[in-house]
């Protein structure tokens, strides 16, 4: 469906965030396989993008507990809905929803390659590798029309820059053209995630995410492209979605990728009353069992914010999940070797200073 422009509005200038709020669209839906063959398929949601115009582009982390420093994120929001996203509580710094905005109120940063381009012309930029993922999706639906990850990952191809990217999306095929060339010089590696193989769940906990089948054919195309394939089954759900880890490390295996991690749910700020209702909606029957597990993994609470263990299960729960985890892995023959490093030293700054492209 095309992008339609609602009736034109002027554009205001947020003078605290620096951000230009233009007239919105309706962004198109990458909606999932088979949706309206399952009863009960949520309606397609009406989503809106607005222009943000941020001042950078990389955002920094001191985190102990990831392996990344530097992360892009080219949109705010993500259209996937994924009901577990730790994200969604970053839309309350905007004074919107967590919940249905999050999902439904996006922000798109088109000028993101530009100050890419300028940071990493800086003097003194220290080469690391780039995150793509971390916060919002950047295979999500619209990026078939702003095609803004693109237009980064070819100013990081041009520069010999180390890029990692997780996604739910096919559509990061879209962009095999830039990320084999650059996976054959040891630049890029790509995380798929893959929560169930089961429609209905995977259409209830992701509802506007592409099917798992899809996800799969994409790790198969990537693998077979020469790109570095892992498969998260992230978040692993108690009594919802643990019983699929086999399963899904057996299709992970199947398709190619040679790699493969697991984080039990995690549910901080505002995401806990929203993965409550969700629960109560949809497993009614388990969804005090669910809970129960969850806060015994995670030391009698909904969720665990410490550096080192929130990304981890404690007690027996977490015992069984790190051991079941093991021996699928040495069963079909993931995670064997070490993970090669991303190279740092292809890479050459593109040329012009920051005065020079803005100036």
């Amino acid at each position: 469906m095309e992008s339609k422009a609602r009736p034109a509005r002027g554009a205001t200038h947020n003078r605290e965030s620096g951000r230009f709020n233009l007239p919105e669209r309706v962004a198109d839906g990458d909606w999932l396989d088979d949706q309206d063959a399952i009863d009960g398929a949520p309606p397609k949601l009406r989503t809106t993008v607005t222009v943000e115009t941020p001042r950078t582009i990389i955002t920094r982390n001191t985190s102990p507990d990831i392996v990344f420093d530097r992360s892009i994120n080219a949109y705010r929001g993500c259209e996937h809905g994924c009901i577990y996203c730790f994200a969604r509580p970053t839309h309350a710094f905007l004074d919107l929803s967590p919940g249905l905005d999050f999902e439904s109120k996006l922000f798109a940063k088109p000028d993101a390659p530009v100050l890419l381009r300028a940071e990493l012309a800086k003097r003194g930029y220290v080469v690391g590798p780039i995150a793509m993922g971390t916060n919002t999706d950047p295979y999500q639906p619209i990026e078939r029309d702003w095609r803004i990850t693109r237009a980064c990952i070819e100013v990081l191809a041009e520069t010999g820059h180390p890029l990692m990217i997780t996604t739910k999306s096919d559509r990061v095929l879209a962009d095999l053209d830039l990320l084999a060339p650059m996976a054959a010089k040891g630049l890029v590696s790509v995380m798929v995630s893959v929560t169930s193989l089961e429609p209905r769940i995977a259409m209830t906990l992701e509802p506007r995410a592409p099917s798992p089948r899809k996800r799969l054919a994409a790790v198969r195309a990537l693998s077979a492209a020469g790109v570095p394939v892992t498969v998260s089954i992230s978040p692993v759900i108690p009594s919802i979605t643990d019983h699929e880890m086999e399963h899904i490390l057996e299709a992970a295996a199947e398709a190619g990728a040679k790699f493969a991690a697991y984080i039990p749910v995690r549910l901080p700020f505002e995401v806990a009353p929203l993965f409550r209702a969700w629960l109560d909606a949809h497993f009614p029957d388990r969804a005090a069992k669910v809970m129960g597990i969850i806060q015994a993994m995670r030391g009698g609470r909904d969720n665990d914010p410490n550096f080192h263990s929130r990304m981890k299960a404690q007690g027996p729960w977490g015992e069984l999940l790190r051991t079941r985890f093991g021996i699928a892995c040495r069963r079909y023959g993931l995670n064997r070797s070490e993970r090669v490093p991303l190279r740092t030293d292809l890479f050459r700054p593109p040329p012009g200073r920051q005065g020079e492209l803005f100036g």
